[in-house]
């Protein structure tokens, strides 16, 4: 709220009243989406989804050939079929468009921002809401990512680990300087199925993002991963948790990356665990070429990308027999039904659970105890 008592995003702070207007429609919408904006920011929503939020806007104006006043229920109708049925966007993407243009329209009918009388005013028509729940794209499943996407099996980690093992032996072999790059994006793997870390949560680790775990002694300075990049909720911050260290072999891997390979890239005051050679901390670009690279080298399965490295993680553990719930506090999800989604129990596993009952329910019949004793 300004001192004036117009709340933030109004028409009335956006536009001087008694001025004329050089190009109206054209300034008259700018203002709005300039208003919107700052709406959003008192919302305490992150600038890169305003930013998101504004273009989705844009595109669906390009499409209308119209203006906010102009558009209607009709015009978002065929934008969406469109985007469906001759663009193949996923129902997650078409669902993001319409929240967007729903905020936005939401924003521009709401009296307290008077930009419904401001168009009335200068155009003789007024913005309405063109989503509705007729038109509106349902919710209807808990997951909506795309069936092809799945874990790395455990014989497919094994080989990628090793294939990018290799990849680092013979660049250093060949006295390439790629290999320390492909050292690190190595790591960075192996950390990611090790502690079932989004990709952005890996790679805006620190070094003192790692620590003991006074019950787990046995992984020395590295029990504990602390994630302070956690997926936020609109309008928080990111969200931090601690995962267990549950696999000896990660704190060897860091182990090793943090007293023999990282002080080789000589950037002593920078605090990111996995340093850039041109900035402060590797991209996710780079990640996701490595790892095509390496996945296309090996003619693995397209489906394949750096979160699958977060479904290996639950999946793994849940083959392995361990408890849910800590699985759940693990990764970070509010619900179980959300780890759920992440298990892909493998046909292999299935069928041992299988023989295992089958198994057992013979031995009741017959009488036979674990021991083998009628």
């Amino acid at each position: 709220m300004s001192r004036n008592g117009h709340v933030a995003g109004s028409a009335a702070l956006s536009l001087v009243d008694g001025v004329s207007l050089l190009h109206p429609e054209d300034q008259v919408f700018e203002a709005m989406l300039t208003g919107w904006r700052n709406q959003q920011m008192a919302r305490n929503l992150a600038p890169s989804t305003v930013d998101s939020r504004e273009h989705q806007v844009r595109a669906f104006t390009r499409n209308a050939g119209g203006y906010p006043w102009q558009w209607s229920a009709h015009l978002a109708d065929e934008w969406f079929s469109d985007l469906r049925g001759v663009r193949h966007c996923g129902r997650s993407t078409v669902r993001s468009y319409q929240t967007a243009i729903r905020g936005f329209c939401n924003f521009v009918t709401d009296p307290a921002y008077g930009w419904a009388a401001e168009c009335e005013q200068r155009f003789g028509t007024h913005p309405i809401q063109v989503i509705n729940e007729v038109n509106a794209a349902a919710h209807v499943s808990e997951s909506e990512s795309k069936a092809s996407k799945r874990a790395f099996t455990r014989l497919e980690l094994q080989v990628l680990f090793d294939h990018a093992d290799e990849q680092v032996a013979r660049k250093r072999a060949l006295g390439r300087k790629g290999w320390l790059s492909a050292f690190r994006d190595a790591t960075i793997f192996k950390v990611a199925y090790g502690y079932g870390t989004r990709r952005n949560e890996t790679r805006m680790l620190d070094v003192a993002d790692f620590g003991r775990n006074p019950d787990g002694k046995e992984f020395g300075g590295y029990g504990i991963c602390y994630v302070r990049y956690g997926k936020a909720r609109p309008g928080s911050e990111p969200k931090r948790r601690s995962v267990l260290t549950v696999r000896p072999w990660t704190s060897e891997v860091l182990e090793q990356w943090f007293t023999e390979i990282r002080p080789v890239f000589g950037l002593d005051d920078n605090p990111a665990a996995w340093p850039s050679e041109r900035g402060l901390r590797v991209g996710p670009a780079q990640l996701n070429k490595r790892l095509s690279a390496y996945r296309d080298a090996l003619g693995m399965d397209p489906a394949l990308d750096f979160h699958s490295f977060r479904r290996s993680y639950v999946t793994h553990l849940i083959e392995d027999g361990w408890d849910p719930r800590f699985v759940q506090e693990q990764v970070g999800h509010d619900h179980a039904s959300t780890t759920s989604i992440y298990t892909c129990v493998s046909s292999d596993y299935r069928t041992r659970t299988l023989r295992r009952a089958l198994d057992d329910m013979v031995a009741e019949a017959l009488g036979v105890t674990k021991g083998g004793n009628q």
